[in-house]
């Protein structure tokens, strides 16, 4: 029995069932006919959440004689009645096929079952005999497995979480065929394993998604036992995760989430939350235990602040989705599926001007994911997803949002996300406070350079670049963007659950909304390597550079350029410096630098599949001192374009390459950008500490200089820019001084409690 106690699973003994029939509700409305059993059952507060609840989880507003739900509905039917009928509660599973306990597959089914029992068109609708079996089941469950006084063995979080979510949703939905002792004892097992203290601290494992599903099972558990207290404990307990962090698990104001100290996890973690909150909020609406903590409104605002920014046409960007980047091929469509389908129903609790902002940008997404098509893949994720969705496509008076333009930096959790245009990109970095890389459980074991600086990116028709098996056959050393140490590392090497951070604190920019410059002061996972890692976001452009690349590892350091998984058309121009991959984009390589480059066909996974890899790396050699590189990746550009480019060398000036600081200027663009790793000067512009700066000058005369404390160190900071300026048209709160005439001088106070944010002056060229 893998180590469970004796104690841990007790007896079967008699089962009774008793309870009327529980009529199906009518297709496509929101009305229930039921026969109550209670006496003054209309004046039961906690009637309605049952009803809600069962409208809002288990799904309602479609034609259940129309397709495609017609068919899902007798499919979960025939499945529901295959689970019935082989049911044979013994002295261990509850089915033969189940390894005992079973902690996720027993729960699961018993929901199934349930589901089938309320929903129409099953075939087994309002059938007492099958909720007379989920009854049995969970009875029988809740003896063997999940029994008051058991001991938790194995993963908590199936205990206090999966286990106890999916028997209070089953046994809800048969309602009163689970007989008043069968109910009493299931409560008090709740209770054993989640405790009301459990909701007590906010910390641990009850911070975040964990802490919006224990008050989910607090709720849940109140409702079947028609629990007041209860109800107002799942619903007080709630305020800790709305408001904004500074550190830790939660919403941040620049738009990042984080879980488990120092992983970004809007997806997976973050979709969870925000789907139980939408759910909670949802079926609370207008009760006694209705959520009106003001803080709620950061979660309202996360959709557009937290979310959206990491959702590109459907899909959530890997890079904020932790261990579960590689569970399964197309996982970030899923993910993606996820946030929207909790968009849409928190949707039926926000305002209506953000109910129609949101329903358009879901609509956009879903018309422009192409590789796994969002409605069609909702029929089998939840039919209430599926019929909201279809909805809104359906109704021209619902505009398609399109992909916002523009530049994200979300400093506090270490990402980027760049938006022009044809394309997008994303950025994934490590620090003192966010992690190399999560594993867990099993997963992710092979994460450990997705810190190191790797650069996604999508052009046009490229939505599933990582999202087939590319986590399971793409050589883990060689991930886009990384500057690594090839020194061969162990799977699930380091501490897990993301706590792999490096000393380095730098790590950030500064972003005017439009472009932006980004750094990483990067320490190699697990490795002596160190390297100063620079991205300018431009319009059709990202110019990366590197530099005082080191190590002493004695194992050859290289720097992934990129490695697509495609089997196209590689041309190389040695010669006068540039890479194109057909239907890709191209690679300017102005330094000089011999490009490497490697087709090969690459398998892996559980049932092993083969995918084409293109890689291009610079080799820095074995154990390198102070090593550099420059490079100009162009997202879906054509040859033709890449050649232009690289014959334009003046396009882009680098100002900077070192320790001290990375700079570039645009003039096409009016851009001056600078990383200061430490005080210095770089062009015409110099800082008196190590900050990022970005400046971008207008054709009508002014300019706008931006400048961050990645950092977040910093009590004061000056930055010269040598340009003649008249005047200071727009100070930030934290502009300090400014002195124009032939030269700038700003001078900022305390930065450091900004996050790494972008504080913006804008002026008047002389």
């Amino acid at each position: 029995m893998n180590g469970h106690s004796r104690r841990s699973f007790l007896q079967l003994g008699g089962v009774t069932t008793a309870g009327a029939l529980i009529p199906a509700y009518v297709a496509g409305t929101e009305t229930t006919a039921r026969t109550e059993t209670a006496p003054h059952a209309s004046a039961d507060p906690f009637a309605p959440l049952r009803h809600r609840w069962r409208d809002v989880t288990a799904g309602s507003g479609f034609d259940a004689t129309a397709e495609p739900y017609r068919t899902r509905l007798a499919r979960l039917g025939t499945r529901a009645a295959g689970y019935r009928d082989a049911m044979a509660p013994a002295e261990a599973s509850l089915w033969p096929d189940l390894a005992f306990p079973s902690l996720g597959a027993t729960p699961a089914r018993l929901r199934t079952m349930a589901r089938a029992y309320v929903l129409p068109g099953t075939g087994l609708t309002g059938d007492a005999s099958l909720a007379s079996a989920v009854a049995t089941g969970i009875d029988h469950y809740r003896r063997r497995v999940y029994a008051a006084g058991a001991d938790e063995v194995g993963n908590w979080w199936y205990w206090q979480i999966g286990t106890p979510k999916n028997l209070l949703d089953a046994a809800l939905l048969i309602g009163p065929h689970l007989a008043d002792r069968q109910s009493a004892a299931l409560r008090e097992a709740v209770d054993h394993f989640v405790p009301e203290c459990r909701l007590d601290d906010y910390s641990g494992t009850s911070t975040g998604a964990n802490r919006v599903d224990l008050c989910m099972v607090t709720l849940l558990r109140a409702i079947l036992g028609s629990d007041p207290a209860k109800a107002a404990l799942a619903v007080s307990a709630l305020s800790p995760v709305f408001p904004y962090v500074s550190e830790g698990d939660g919403f941040y104001r620049d738009g990042s989430f984080v879980q488990h100290t120092t992983v970004p996890y809007q997806g997976t973690y973050g979709a969870s939350l925000l789907s139980g909150l939408a759910t909670l909020f949802a079926v609370l609406r207008g009760s006694p235990w209705e959520v009106t903590d003001p803080n709620r409104q950061v979660v309202l605002d996360s959709v557009e602040r937290t979310f959206a920014p990491v959702v590109h046409d459907g899909f959530c960007m890997d890079l904020v989705s932790g261990r579960a980047i590689g569970r399964q091929p197309y996982g970030d469509h899923g993910r993606g599926r996820v946030i929207a389908s909790a968009i849409l129903l928190l949707g039926e609790t926000a305002s209506a001007a953000e109910r129609s902002r949101w329903q358009g940008m879901v609509k956009g997404w879903a018309l422009r994911d192409t590789h796994r098509p969002m409605l069609e893949a909702a029929e089998n994720d939840d039919l209430g997803f599926h019929a909201r969705l279809a909805a809104i496509l359906d109704d021209d008076a619902v505009p398609a949002a399109g992909e916002p333009a523009g530049h994200r930096l979300l400093a506090m959790s270490a990402r980027a996300v760049h938006r022009r245009p044809g394309w997008c990109a994303g950025l994934s970095m490590a620090s003192y406070r966010i992690g190399h890389y999560e594993h867990g459980n099993g997963e992710n074991l092979r994460g450990w350079h997705t810190g190191s600086g790797m650069l996604y990116w999508w052009a046009g028709g490229h939505g599933d670049q990582y999202s087939d098996s590319f986590w399971t056959t793409v050589d883990p050393y060689r991930l886009p963007g990384t500057t690594v140490s090839t020194r061969r590392l162990a799977d699930g090497a380091g501490e897990g659950w993301g706590d792999t951070c490096p000393p380095g604190r730098w790590a950030g920019g500064a972003t005017d909304g439009v472009y932006a410059t980004v750094g990483q002061h990067l320490n190699g996972f697990e490795s002596t390597l160190e390297a100063f890692k620079s991205w300018f976001f431009l319009d059709d452009a990202v110019v990366c550079l590197g530099a005082a690349i080191t190590g002493e590892d004695g194992v050859p350091v290289e720097t992934i350029v990129d490695n697509r998984r495609t089997d196209a058309l590689l041309t190389v121009d040695e010669k006068t410096g540039w890479a194109h991959l057909e239907g890709h984009g191209g690679y300017v390589l102005p330094c000089g630098t011999r490009l490497r480059t490697l087709r090969e066909e690459r398998a892996g996974g559980r049932d092993p599949v083969t995918r084409s890899y293109v890689t291009l790396w610079f080799d820095h050699g074995v154990d390198p001192v102070s090593a550099g590189y420059v490079y100009l990746l162009l997202p879906g550009a054509s040859l033709a374009e890449t050649r232009a480019r690289a014959a334009d060398p003046g396009w882009a000036r680098v100002l900077a390459n070192t320790a001290r600081g990375q700079g570039v200027r645009v003039p096409s663009l009016g851009i001056t950008a600078v990383n200061f790793w430490n005080d210095g000067a770089a062009g015409d512009l110099a800082a008196s500490a190590p900050c990022a700066v970005l400046v971008r000058e207008s054709a009508d005369g002014t300019a706008t200089l931006t400048v961050s404390d990645p950092r977040r160190d910093l009590s004061e900071l000056t930055v010269t820019w040598d340009r003649p300026v008249t005047e200071v048209l727009h100070g930030h709160p934290l502009l300090a001084g400014a002195t124009t005439g032939a030269r700038l001088t700003l001078t900022f106070g305390r930065l450091a409690g900004r996050g790494g944010g972008s504080n913006t002056v804008t002026v008047r060229l002389g």
